[in-house]
């Protein structure tokens, strides 16, 4: 028995967000003193260090659990399946459903119970449950299913990762820009086909690193204290990232004993082209050797971070041969890689 993703799906919303747009936004110091540099100087270092050039927004009538509802229905298609044999659903967010012009996260009921809902699913014994776990939450969703599968407890699950941050960032804040919505879903199955996946890895380092990632005020002191906004320590992040993603990554490789050398895609959480650029070459250092041309997929420069969204989008996009000359394989030994808020790091080896 192989456990494979056997169906994907994702949704891109189609308002975008250029650059140019954020020419008027009035950004501020974390003191909310204003920053010295006009905004088209702060937005072409942004997109310098980013790679980000434009992002996609939700429509105003939508939430995150219709766009995750979008995306599986797709998934279930590709897949052929009857959606009432669907033994889990697990829908990864961080911020559950906020509706456009609200600042209240609503998560009763959960995410997923709603995707399972619109999906409708007669089946009681289909379990329906959430997982906040920073940018990794679609990653470690598909290891919880594999672990059930695994298990014997169930032999087809429903995985989603889907997000609105452009609903809970401070305009004020130039990280504000990186942010988008998004979802992508895969459907897992125990087949007996070959290939699947073949390795995990997870771990969170709390001690010193917990809060990189959190809410907290806008940079505009006039603002409502109680409300509180999307926020990071991006430099703490990117070193963070640079140190330790990579040794999980060869952790993970490892643990699979595939080589290096047969490895054919990297699907990296897009953050920060920079950043997962940096990664990449620290991680194939660790190998002693150079980064194969076309590694890794990239679509953060029109998408935007879509969080938990980022890594099950960009791989139903090359999957479906709609990433530039990215293609896969049957066979193709990749992986899927991440990191986020907690902080958390995970990856998978995966035989295609």
């Amino acid at each position: 028995m192989n456990i494979k993703i056997t169906g994907t799906g994702s949704y891109i919303p189609d308002v975008i967000e250029t650059n140019d747009n954020f020419h008027q936004h009035n950004f501020l110091n974390v003191d909310g003193t204003s920053i010295e540099s006009p905004n088209e100087v702060i937005v072409e270092k942004f997109k310098a260090i980013t790679g980000i050039a434009e992002r996609r927004y939700a429509k105003n009538h939508h939430t995150s659990s219709d766009l995750a509802f979008f995306a599986a229905e797709k998934a279930i298609e590709d897949a052929n399946i009857n959606r009432e044999e669907l033994d889990y659903i697990i829908c990864a967010h961080n911020f559950g459903d906020v509706k456009q012009g609200t600042v209240q996260s609503d998560l009763l009921p959960c995410l997923a119970s709603r995707v399972k809902h619109s999906l409708r699913i007669k089946n009681p014994k289909c379990v329906a449950y959430d997982i906040l776990f920073g940018c990794p939450g679609w990653v470690e969703g598909v290891i919880q299913a594999n672990a059930f599968i695994k298990a014997g407890i169930a032999k087809k699950c429903l995985v989603i990762g889907s997000e609105t941050l452009s609903r809970v960032v401070d305009k004020h804040d130039r990280d504000s820009m990186i942010y988008s919505d998004g979802a992508g879903a895969t459907v897992i199955e125990a087949t007996d086909n070959e290939g699947g996946i073949l390795s995990h890895d997870t771990a969170s380092f709390t001690y010193d690193e917990a809060y990189y990632l959190f809410f907290g005020n806008s940079n505009n002191q006039s603002l409502c204290k109680d409300t509180r906004y999307l926020k990071m320590h991006g430099r703490k992040i990117y070193e963070f990232a640079l140190n330790e993603v990579p040794k999980a990554m060869k952790a993970c490789l490892d643990d699979s004993g595939a080589n290096i050398s047969d490895l054919k895609k990297i699907f990296i959480h897009q953050a920060n082209e920079k950043m997962d650029e940096a990664i990449i070459k620290r991680f194939y250092r660790l190998y002693k050797t150079e980064v194969p041309e076309d590694i890794m997929p990239m679509n953060i420069q029109t998408f935007g971070n879509s969080s938990v969204a980022t890594i099950p989008t960009v791989f139903d996009l090359v999957k479906r041969n709609k990433l530039g000359n990215h293609e896969l394989n049957k066979g193709d030994l990749i992986m899927f890689a991440s990191v986020g808020g907690g902080m958390h790091i995970n990856a998978i080896t995966y035989r295609y």
